[in-house]
């Protein structure tokens, strides 16, 4: 029988007999909806260290369905996705646990994580104002500004209904209301140089281009572009654009995040915990900033070099909660003013 148990699946069956007791295999399982390749160098490195083999599930959409549709028998552990508003989904549905880690509750600021520790934002990224480098005076542009009439025609943005442009739309509700966001809708509208639309790598293309002046993209296109990881075009994009940090008026920059939670149903609960508090180390914060060219959320973890010469990030302090809940009423308004038409 011992020449049995060494191994393969007997393993499991033959220590719950030996030792009376439920096996636990080192392993946890997890759905994401991040491209695996953005992601696999932090699991392998996970799994070098820990011994725990991560297995990944992608789900490139409809990722609250699937857990849902799966219930009880569900075999994810932790849910990995990005935008807040899919972690907020997540937890409304009712798909997540709550976790009090010390490890998490140190490495994540409170504003980054659920108060009952059913979300935690694992990495940042910043909507900033992409500009054509002869453009000067710009370190204290807001997002406010893109209305005024002197970005007449001058500015490229992707699609206002892009999760992206909702989530900033969203936050500016917040702050000021929906009677001056609408206002301030119309009036970046007014200041298209072109129809919305494309990605936020074309705005720094039509740049380029002189077909517009500025423009918004996410802080992690910037290192994509510029480490030529995205092909030669689109370095020479990345280099023919001036990349500044704005804010909104008496706060600062707007930021989404990458998260991950806890599944409801997990069925290594344990192993997930560990995994997510991996996620916040030092080593893994280094390697979100390395790979995917995005934001730490750990004070103190290294910044890639061609995220650091942005500037210093100061995170505005709207809720992401709040942002998330006012996702809806930003879309509304998209729709109501015609910005993509």
């Amino acid at each position: 029988m011992l020449d049995v148990c060494r191994t393969g699946a007997w393993a499991s069956l033959c220590l719950s007999l030996c030792f009376g007791g439920p096996a636990y295999a080192a392993e946890v399982n997890l759905y994401t909806t991040r491209e695996p390749g953005l992601i696999r160098p932090l699991l392998d490195a996970y799994t070098a260290q820990s011994g725990v083999t991560v297995n990944t599930v992608f789900v490139e959409k409809g990722l609250a369905e699937r857990v849902a549709a799966e219930g009880a028998r569900s075999s994810a552990d932790v849910l990995m996705t990005v935008d807040i508003g899919n972690l907020i989904e997540l937890v409304d549905r009712d798909l997540t646990q709550p976790v009090r880690s010390p490890v998490l509750e140190a490495a994540v600021p409170a504003p980054l994580r659920g108060a009952d520790g059913r979300w935690f934002a694992l990495s940042m990224r910043a909507r900033v104002l992409y500009a054509d480098t002869g453009l000067n005076d710009l370190a204290a542009e807001t997002y406010e500004s893109l209305a005024d009439p002197r970005w007449k025609g001058k500015v490229c943005l992707r699609s206002g209904q892009h999760p992206y442009n909702t989530a900033l739309i969203a936050a500016f509700l917040v702050r000021h209301g929906a009677e001056k966001t609408e206002a301030w809708l119309r009036g970046v509208k007014d200041n298209l140089a072109r129809k919305a639309t494309g990605g936020d790598r074309d705005v720094a293309r039509d740049i380029a281009a002189d077909l517009c002046e500025v423009g918004l993209g996410n802080s992690y296109y910037v290192g994509l572009m510029r480490s030529g990881r995205g092909g030669a075009d689109q370095q020479k994009w990345g280099a023919a654009i001036k990349v500044v940090l704005p804010t909104f008026e008496g706060g600062g920059t707007h930021v989404n995040v990458s998260g991950a939670v806890v599944a409801k149903n997990a069925p290594n609960r344990d192993q997930a915990v560990k995994l997510l508090e991996y996620l916040v180390s030092d080593a893994a914060q280094a390697l979100y900033a390395k790979v995917d060219y995005e934001y730490p959320v750990k004070a103190g973890a290294p910044i890639e070099p061609l995220l650091a010469e942005l500037g210093p990030l100061s995170v505005d302090p709207t809720p992401l909660v709040e942002i998330a809940r006012n996702r809806k009423a930003a879309s509304l308004l998209v729709d109501k003013v015609g910005f993509d038409n």
